[in-house]
């Protein structure tokens, strides 16, 4: 019922807020309002806005990732009401530029964060703030290796194919595993950003793959769809399985050992440093084009403690 409420308060609000921004507002535009990663973004940016009262933030976005077309809307409207600024995690790194260039035409100015835009539009945006997520993939490769060894078959479970975040991700993560290991990959497989679909599609990678190693499942819904089906099919401890991102699922599949390890991004700092960035700029002041995010491995060992306490959520 509260995903339901959420996807319906972000559409009403589209059509509705389509003609006038309210005094001094900033638009956060997520890829969707149904996870708890993006929830966790928006605790972020209330934050950073609470410090200050000359500006106020609007939050929105998609019932699903895949609803780019729901989303470049959505940009759109906020550009025709002439909103202060915009914090913007794209769906998809080509579709959304024609809608940030617009609001670059318009004088507004955007800040970028979880996944990129395609080159040429670095122009439009004045700032990127990330996981550096070809790192934080190698991250992953890293401790999958270090609990698999070097020979065997792991399987890859994606999320959206060309989003800028999975390229650099799960690219981050197959390369270093190609480079440092023999290691066979099965798939990638993709699931929307789907926890059903990564469910389904993860029993049936186990079923067909009964001398699977491994598993890494690249993004919140993916993981936790993967660490059901893992579940399900009694494979807990029997494989490794490294997830993304940090929800109470995953938390709890790190503790009773479903998961090995899952590697989380600062999802609240991308939210609070992304409105802190727009904030600065909207006072004329320079600001860096990039800013790393940061990500922590969470594993058994260390999630009680602060370095994972701080990135949880």
């Amino acid at each position: 019922m509260r995903k339901l409420a959420l996807a319906l308060a972000a559409s009403v609000f589209t059509l509705s807020g389509a003609l006038t921004a309210s005094a001094g507002e900033i638009a956060v535009i997520v890829k969707t309002v149904n996870s708890t990663f993006w929830q966790n973004v928006q605790k972020g940016a209330d934050a950073a806005i609470g410090k200050q009262k000359a500006h106020t933030i609007t939050f929105q976005g998609p019932a699903a990732e895949s609803a780019i077309a729901d989303q470049v809307n959505m940009v759109e409207n906020a550009v025709n009401r002439k909103v202060d600024a915009i914090l913007l995690a794209p769906s998809d790194p080509d579709a959304l530029v024609p809608a940030v260039k617009k609001a670059w035409e318009a004088r507004i100015p955007v800040v970028i964060i979880d996944s990129m835009l395609s080159k040429d539009a670095e122009k439009y945006y004045q700032a990127f703030l990330a996981t550096d997520n070809k790192a934080a993939g190698e991250l992953a490769a890293k401790a999958m290796i270090q609990k698999v060894g070097t020979e065997g078959k792991i399987a890859v479970m994606s999320y959206v194919a060309g989003a800028g975040s999975e390229i650099g991700r799960v690219g981050g993560f197959t390369d270093y595993i190609k480079a440092n290991s023999k290691l066979q990959i099965v798939g990638p497989y993709y699931s929307q950003s789907q926890m059903a679909t990564a469910l389904n599609q993860t029993t049936d990678v186990l079923a067909a793959n009964a001398d699977l190693k491994g598993i890494f499942g690249a993004n919140e819904p993916t993981a936790i769809g993967m660490g059901r089906a893992i579940k399900q099919a009694g494979k807990t401890g029997k494989l490794v399985a490294i997830g993304f991102d940090g929800n109470q699922d995953l938390q709890e599949f790190v503790k009773d050992g479903t998961l090995e390890a899952t590697v989380v991004q600062g999802s609240y700092q991308m939210g609070e440093k992304g409105v802190d960035t727009l904030l600065k700029l909207l006072s004329k002041e320079k600001v860096e084009k990039f800013i790393d995010t940061g990500v922590v491995v969470v594993t058994k060992q260390n999630i009680d403690k602060p370095e994972a306490k701080n990135v949880l959520y």
